[in-house]
């Protein structure tokens, strides 16, 4: 598998990681940001190039060129890549990583029961296909 830009891996049965890569394609005019889910076969390899099993995550989890990005470093250097006003939203990688991710934690930790769970992964459009890795 050849990638050559962003890619944001996700948990394809958590409704607010689906809606976070919806809100990304919205936004991504340029379309340089590509996808996998935790679940997916791709999503799989993509973790095993830096030693990491999907049961160990339980992060969004935001990969540029060699180097990857967990929990709030993933979503402040995703935003980043965004550009226009969402790279504004990185200058809060001033604040340490611990406090950062202990608030990611907590609704990590939370995510399913405040925002749900899908029974399957969500399916892109047809549209947006081509920015999904499977």
């Amino acid at each position: 598998m050849i990638t050559t830009g962003p890619i944001l891996i996700f948990d394809g049965v958590c409704i607010l990681c689906s809606r976070l890569v919806k809100f990304v394609i919205r936004r991504d005019r340029s379309a340089k940001i590509t996808f996998a889910q935790l679940q997916s076969p791709a999503g799989q390899s993509l973790l095993q190039r830096f030693d990491l099993r999907a049961d160990d995550i339980d992060t969004v989890v935001y990969i540029t060129g060699q180097k990857l990005h967990l929990k709030s470093s993933a979503i402040l250097c995703l935003l980043k890549d965004m550009g226009g006003i969402w790279s504004l939203f990185y200058g809060f990688i001033i604040i340490p990583e611990f406090i950062r991710d202990y608030f990611y934690n907590l609704i990590a930790r939370n995510r399913y029961r405040i925002f749900g769970k899908t029974e399957s992964c969500m399916m892109p459009d047809p549209d947006i296909e081509k920015r999904f890795f499977s």
